[in-house]
């Protein structure tokens, strides 16, 4: 671009610089598939790993449901106790 500028005299690209406007446009053109390749692997590698992420999160949330379960009924069962406890304690109080 400075070259044509300078050189007044013999300009071959005048101000709009199309011809330099083609030769960008070339580069892009061939330069944009290539690095859209490494972007497409990587969001097939982001989809698997998400995936992955989606499994681990439901086998745990079904393994604390199940969790939970277990700890209630323990809970249930040791209020059955000490019930039994405090009424066998009225019994031998009267």
């Amino acid at each position: 671009m400075a070259l044509n500028l300078i050189g007044y005299m013999y300009l071959w690209d005048v101000y709009p610089f199309i011809l330099l406007n083609l030769v960008f446009s070339t580069q892009a053109a061939y330069a944009a598939p290539i690095i859209m390749m490494p972007q497409n692997r990587q969001n097939e590698r982001d989809r698997m790993h998400a995936e992955e992420d989606y499994k681990t999160n439901v086998d745990a949330k079904e393994e604390i449901e199940a969790l939970s379960v277990l700890l209630k009924s323990h809970e249930v069962e040791k209020l059955d106790k000490i019930i039994l406890m405090i009424k066998e304690m009225d019994k031998n109080i009267k």
